[in-house]
């Protein structure tokens, strides 16, 4: 049976040829079989985790407790350089110019990205909003957050900041950054389920070296990445705990 390989769903969609080469790539590296399985939002992901299916996992830094602390995963890696960071932004045409601005009732357009839009209602608190007094619209993509305020059918989107800075001209001068976080400490990992143990070794040395070879540079910044630093088991505990702190 091959190890199954999975991405937090939250990566832009031209990423998805990235993956699949990168998957392939893996595989001839470890001389293991592994099968790579997109899953199309979070709730379908986690309950792949939760039922056991999932063996190595590009993982959300919200999942990271469960999946170290209930499904003894192992972090091994991060992107190099690289934190989850979150931007507010409204319509260019908005008459919103900070945070302060907001009123209650305004109407959020975000994804299912569960760090995302923690971080985000925790920048929208100087305003005195909550989910108690804002309306939340759920979409598939951070480009339909997109349309949503330009649109009109918004008052103010959540991002990750990568995604947004992919959007294209049209789409960019089209939006107005409110406010981008800077936490620096919260971000992806790849990490390894207990059936991969064999392998953590020899799989955290292969993604380190991957920056030191042309040729998997390339697939590097297919992913959007400059190359893999160590995540240590320190570093993985001190990112839970102040995921949980956040949440609570």
């Amino acid at each position: 049976m091959p190890y199954t390989m999975t991405v937090s769903p939250d990566f832009p969609p031209t990423q998805i040829a990235g993956w699949y080469i990168f998957n392939t790539w893996l595989q001839k590296k470890l001389d293991i079989s592994i099968h790579l399985e997109l899953y199309n939002n979070f709730d379908e992901q986690r309950n792949a985790i939760e039922e056991n299916k999932i063996d190595l996992i590009f993982a959300n830094p919200f999942d990271a407790s469960m999946l170290v602390r209930e499904k003894g995963f192992s972090a091994l890696v991060k992107p190099d350089s690289k934190s989850d960071e979150v931007i507010i932004a409204v319509s260019a045409e908005s008459k919103v110019m900070e945070i302060e601005d907001l009123q209650a009732g305004i109407k959020i357009a975000k994804t299912d990205d569960p760090d995302v839009n923690m971080i985000g209602m925790i920048i929208l608190e100087p305003a005195d909003l909550d989910v108690q007094n804002t309306i939340s619209e759920v979409v598939d993509t951070y480009a339909i957050v997109a349309k949503q305020l330009i649109q009109g059918n918004s008052d103010v989107g959540f991002f990750l900041k990568d995604a947004y800075e992919n959007f294209s001209d049209l789409i960019a001068k089209n939006l107005r950054v409110l406010v981008s976080s800077q936490i620096d400490v919260i971000s992806h990992a790849f990490m390894a389920g207990p059936k991969v143990q064999e392998h953590t070794q020899a799989l955290q040395e292969a993604l380190i070296d991957m920056a030191n070879d042309p040729n998997e540079q390339k697939i590097l910044e297919s992913l959007g990445f400059t190359g893999w630093t160590i995540q240590d088991h320190e570093d993985t505990e001190f990112m839970i705990d102040l995921m949980e702190t956040l949440v609570n």
